[in-house]
């Protein structure tokens, strides 16, 4: 029985085995065909993507159709041709508009070649100018000496002519010959364009109006009355300003011309940038164009700044690069310090040396930081302090800043006597009576402290000497029995 049974389980599990082995055979062909129809689909899904990767999902309604129209083959025709004639106008836009960026360089070096001969233009005008009068003058001498019975010669005949030019001035007909016709000419030119702009300005063609402004020679049209007829123009209903449409032409075109836009209209044209809150195009006009700046274009993108806190460090950063151009130092060290770059705005007072104890008393009242206090007060790279701290202290509690005094005030108080006393005495300006109010200052402001410590240094300085009260070992009247 036992033999017949382990002969059972010997069968079975042979059976069982050869199962399993089959069934691992299917299995794995099974998994083979799963991953090769795996790897063709991605391989297809990668060529859709590489081929089709700006296409929607068919399966999605499309935009401004019904569901309707997206079946109807006539009304999806009709939607296809509109879609590529708009596709059309914007490829063509985009090609009217817009350039490549590389030609930046290439166009700057084409305007350098054309003003070189340009220049090289002008100076052979006016040779040829010089001459045309010249011939001008020996052709009316020798047309009036063959007039006459030519009894004289013709070099005493043009010395005759010298003599009737000096008798009668500018105003001879000698004179009148040698007038050069071009001037006439270019007169007319300059009548033409300011004609021609006030007739486009009555007509309401302000863009037109706008480049003849650009264009116009001598510019003759750049000036404070064609800002005026374009600020009695005013804004127009989704348009762009007409004003900075003017100021966008005549500042882009400034590098055309041998001197720079005039300090008056630069500032008219940052005041109307700010005002349409183009920040930007004032931004590339004041580093990248040919403008004259003022101080008061500096005020006015500081003002602007202020009114904008979101746009408060770009407008400090504009303004300090006019002020520097202006020479307005001063004005350029507070933007600096309202940037927070006070190192920056120590190196810059120490290198231009023209600063008043004045001038930094007032840019402590403008910006009453304390780092800023303290490089002034103190030796920095050592050179000794511009100021004296006990004089800022006194001057900030007279000019209602009595809060910016505490707090420096306490900050002494945390370094302890060491430091009070190498502030008072390393300083240069040394003042007692000064200090004596300091110190009162902080008695009544309970820095009772500081007080002691300052006016221990007082005594100190002054040759008497601070006994305590536990010392018994002193004989105050030891001197007498001496």
């Amino acid at each position: 029985m036992r033999k017949d049974l382990l002969m059972n389980i010997t069968s079975y599990t042979e059976m069982f085995l050869i199962r399993m082995r089959v069934i691992e055979h299917n299995s794995s062909k099974i998994q083979m065909q799963i991953d090769e129809i795996k790897q063709l689909r991605a391989e297809r899904d990668m060529k859709e993507v590489k081929h089709f990767s700006f296409c929607k999902n068919p399966s999605k309604p499309i935009p401004g159709m019904t569901l309707e129209e997206s079946v109807n083959l006539d009304a999806l025709n009709k939607y296809l041709k509109h879609l590529e004639d708009k596709y059309a106008e914007i490829k063509q836009l985009m090609s009217k508009k817009y350039v490549p960026a590389q030609r930046k360089a290439h166009l700057e070096e084409e305007m350098i070649v054309i003003l070189k001969r340009r220049d090289e233009a002008e100076n052979t005008n006016k040779e040829l100018q010089f001459r045309h009068q010249r011939l001008q003058i020996i052709f009316y001498a020798l047309t009036s000496w063959v007039k006459s019975d030519m009894s004289t010669s013709f070099q005493d005949f043009m010395k005759q002519m010298e003599k009737t030019k000096d008798l009668y001035g500018d105003q001879g007909i000698v004179e009148e010959l040698c007038e050069d016709p071009s001037k006439a000419k270019e007169a007319e030119i300059l009548l033409y364009y300011i004609e021609r702009f006030n007739e486009l300005i009555s007509l309401g063609e302000y863009e037109k109006a706008i480049c003849f402004a650009a264009r116009s020679p001598r510019r003759i049209l750049q000036n404070i009355g064609t800002v005026e007829k374009f600020k009695a123009v005013g804004k127009i209903r989704g348009k762009p300003s007409p004003l900075l449409l003017f100021f966008e032409a005549i500042f882009s075109t400034s590098h055309a011309h041998r001197r720079p836009i005039n300090a008056e209209l630069t500032l008219e044209g940052i005041k109307c940038g700010l005002s349409e809150k183009r920040l930007d195009l004032v931004i590339n006009w004041v580093t990248q164009e040919r403008l004259t700046f003022s101080e008061e274009a500096g005020d006015v993108i500081c003002a602007y700044g202020e009114q904008n806190t979101h746009n408060k460090a770009k407008c400090l950063a504009l303004a300090q690069i006019i002020y520097n151009e202006c020479n307005v130092y001063n004005k350029a060290v507070l933007c600096l310090c309202k940037q927070g770059q006070i190192h920056e705005a120590m190196q810059y007072i120490q290198q231009f040396k023209d600063f008043t104890s004045d001038d930094l008393m007032q840019l402590i009242r403008l910006c009453p930081h304390h780092e800023l206090i303290w490089c002034l007060t103190k030796e920095w790279n050592g050179k000794p302090p511009l100021l004296p701290f006990g004089f800022v202290i006194l001057h900030l509690c007279s000019v209602d800043m009595k809060k910016v005094a505490i707090r420096l005030l306490q900050e002494i108080n945390e370094g302890g006597k060491d430091e009070i006393e190498h502030l008072m005495i390393n300083n240069p300006f040394w003042c007692p009576e000064r200090w004596q109010e300091v110190a009162s200052i902080c008695s009544q402001h309970g820095l009772d402290r500081v007080c002691d410590d300052i006016m221990s240094v007082l005594r100190s300085q002054a040759g008497v000497a601070e006994i305590s009260e536990e010392d018994d070992t002193v004989n105050l009247m030891e001197h007498v029995f001496w």
